[in-house]
């Protein structure tokens, strides 16, 4: 007879989503320090020794949370896709959209903290074989919905020149998230009102339709 273990049953699949979400929430709030043991059955609610019962170590449900906020991030792509009409759009109409979709409302210190959160497990993930395949997977979602983007627009997606338009934004991320300036989604604008029209030209076939 096959024996069912705890964590493939309803009960055990519940507690385990509970605890890497929680990882997920931690990792956003404060970077990889703040994913310990305890402050993940915590804020799950949970046992402290379920963490090391449900995982194999701490790097299996860094790991699974760092799937977890990428699946999460996915998703809010995909809602922004869905509401965006296909249509010509000019440079600051274009700038707008891809802020929305690549920075998000960053207002607030929360907000912020998640930022910066993301760029450090950009990072990370680059120093830890474990995590690098699990972020490249995230980078080509966000990749995938600038394409998508940049074509509603009635503009040109120009291959050679994609990572540059998306090196352009978080680059200026990051700029503001250590800068005094207008903040992440106003310098993001401004660098990709100077940029959209050079590396995402509009599409004359359309513009023509």
């Amino acid at each position: 007879m096959l024996e069912v273990t705890a964590a493939v049953t309803p009960k055990g699949e519940r507690r385990r989503y509970a605890l890497v979400s929680a990882a997920a929430d931690l990792l956003c709030e404060g970077g990889f320090d703040a994913v310990r043991h305890r402050a993940v059955a915590r804020r799950a609610g949970l046992p402290l020794a379920s963490t090391t019962y449900y995982f194999s170590s701490l790097d299996d449900l860094i790991a699974k949370a760092v799937a977890h906020v990428g699946e999460r991030e996915a998703e809010q792509l995909r809602v922004r896709l869905a509401g965006l009409s296909r249509r010509r759009r000019g440079a600051e109409s274009t700038a707008d959209v891809l802020v929305d979709l690549l920075v998000g409302d960053a207002v607030g210190q929360r907000v912020t903290e998640q930022l910066i959160s993301r760029y450090e497990r950009y990072i990370a993930c680059a120093r830890q074989p474990l995590l690098r395949d699990i972020q490249r997977r995230i980078l080509q979602q966000r990749t995938d919905a600038v394409i998508e983007v940049i074509e509603r627009c009635g503009r040109r997606v120009r291959t050679e020149y994609l990572a540059a338009l998306v090196n352009a934004v978080d680059g200026a991320v990051v700029a503001a998230l250590v800068g005094d300036g207008d903040g992440p989604r106003a310098t993001a604008r401004a660098t990709l009102i100077d940029v959209i029209d050079v590396l995402a030209p509009v599409d004359e076939r359309i513009a023509r339709v």
